[in-house]
């Protein structure tokens, strides 16, 4: 079973429907990511970041089990 990718965020208006969302993950996805993200709420943005986030870990994680 693969492991489930941890993580938390947090989100500042840049105006504009654009968010810049931080994330960071937990061990053994302990990598921090800045995203811009155009979105409706605050809300909407740190989802589409945490996606974004955990997207990009299990691609390295799938390209390390190769």
């Amino acid at each position: 079973m693969r492991e489930r990718v941890c993580a938390s965020c947090t989100v500042e208006e840049l105006g504009g429907m654009q968010y810049e969302v931080c994330v960071w993950g937990e061990a053994p996805f302990d990598h921090e990511r800045v995203y811009t993200v155009k979105a409706l709420s605050d809300n909407n943005a740190a989802q589409e970041g945490l996606r974004l986030f955990v997207e990009e870990m299990e691609c390295l994680r799938d390209a390390q089990d190769d």
